[in-house]
């Protein structure tokens, strides 16, 4: 057994260690393909004749919704999957300590940053986690990460219990979980949550993450998600979102829940390679799609569930102008990209108060997810999402997301709106 700043390993590299390392990356492997699927059956799993990853033992795999099935779109010319691999293995783990945490949540558990956001040990715990798997899984690449949190409140005085306790839960995570045997101190999760200090931009990889997107959500007990992504060359290639209390079935029209007894939804996806769903802890995926609605009076729309995260208002005389009948759905984090990107509804749409700026982890993972199932996100003067320019996005007012068809009504909806909002407000 070795010994290295505080982290027993009996088996594999210190993941802190790998922090330093740099080598060149083995050859790219082509994406999958999958090899005749059997009819499909609704929420029935149809065996694949090869696993979908190569680090997962034989699966099985099935379209989610009927009208969806086909094969994994051609060949792609770079592969990440066995960085993809590494990610699903990464924010479920890290999900598992995020529902610990929930199941059990104590006063003492929620600080309060500087932005004054609710912030709880789950995601510094969560943050940490996904820092040390990701190493682990990866130990001879260049290891860069763009994430929400530092260490900074932590190592202040009044927040030792505090520390202790996500130390605590990390290691519990891990011997739970069994897959990897790793004991971390208090300085390891500090190094592996300060891991996340990269600026990112149009070169090199990066890794995105939001620890828990969703937070206060979160704290409600409500829909929460991890979010992770991977840019390469300023260009998201693939992304995670772990939704430990998302529906297995369809949440359309029912506010974010579901009498479905089975939650927890793991949804992932490559570039050139579609996007995938399946139970939170089990290996089997469904291929997933956005629906397929042309008239925008059928559509049914998602927004955030807290007004101070968008303008609901805006969003209402938007539905309006294109004749929507349905209510809102209104949920937390980025559980509303996995929701849109299996058919749950058709319009995603996100207008922040003015000044606020989009952080890249609030959108890296889903938006590839969105797209992969066919959908299109854009800013609303209908400019793709630009994750390059470091931890920011610079948008035009706000986001939409939505499928092929549906996008050049909802963008001339959106803009007529805005013009017409912008105009009220001069007279005012």
């Amino acid at each position: 057994m070795a010994t290295r700043a505080g982290i027993r390993l009996t088996h594999g590299r210190s993941p802190l260690l790998a922090a330093s390392e740099s080598s060149s990356r083995p050859p790219p492997v082509p994406c999958l393909p999958l090899s005749k699927p059997k009819p499909y059956r609704r929420h029935m799993l149809v065996p694949l004749w090869r696993p979908l990853a190569p680090r997962s033992s034989p699966g099985r795999s099935s379209s989610y919704r009927t009208g969806f099935s086909s094969p994994v779109a051609s060949m792609s010319s770079s592969s990440y999957e066995k960085e993809l691999a590494a990610a699903k293995k990464a924010a479920p783990l890290a999900a598992r300590l995020c529902q610990t945490v929930q199941k059990a949540l104590l006063k003492s558990d929620i600080q309060s940053k500087e932005d004054k956001s609710p912030v709880t040990v789950a995601d510094y715990g969560s943050q940490a986690i996904v820092s040390l798997v990701l190493k682990m899984e990866l130990p001879s690449e260049k290891f860069s990460l763009v994430a929400e949190e530092d260490s900074a409140d932590l190592q202040k005085d009044e927040s030792q219990e505090t520390l202790r306790r996500i130390t605590d839960l990390v290691n519990d995570t891990f011997s739970s979980d069994g897959t990897y045997s790793i004991s971390v101190s208090e300085e390891d999760v500090l190094v592996a949550i300060d891991s996340g200090k990269s600026e990112g931009g149009p070169h090199g990889r990066h890794w995105v993450l939001d620890p828990i997107d969703g937070t206060k959500g979160f704290l409600r007990g409500d829909q929460y998600a991890i979010a992770l992504a991977l840019l390469d060359e300023g260009r998201v290639v693939l992304g995670v979102l772990a939704c430990p209390n998302l529906p297995f079935t369809s949440i359309a029209n029912l506010d974010g829940h579901s009498s479905e007894n089975q939650t927890g939804c793991l949804f992932s996806a490559q570039t050139g390679c579609g996007a995938y769903m399946q139970l939170l802890h089990e290996p089997s995926a469904a291929k997933i799609s956005v629906c397929a609605t042309e008239n925008p009076a059928d559509a049914s729309f998602f927004e955030s569930y807290e007004a101070a995260h968008s303008l609901h208002d805006l969003s209402g005389a938007i539905a309006k102008k294109l004749g929507v009948q349905a209510p809102p759905v209104r949920i937390d984090s980025q559980a509303k990209y996995g929701a849109l990107a299996r058919g749950d509804g058709a319009i995603y749409l996100r207008f922040p108060h003015k000044g606020y700026r989009e952080k890249i982890w609030d959108h890296a993972a889903g938006s590839i997810v969105v797209t992969e199932a066919g959908g299109i996100a854009s800013d609303a003067a209908g400019n793709n999402l630009d994750f390059s320019k470091g931890r920011y996005l610079d948008l035009d007012t706000g986001i939409i997301v939505t499928n092929k068809k549906l996008m050049p009504s909802v963008l001339n909806a959106v803009q007529e709106a805005i013009r017409e909002q912008t105009q009220s407000a001069s007279l005012l």
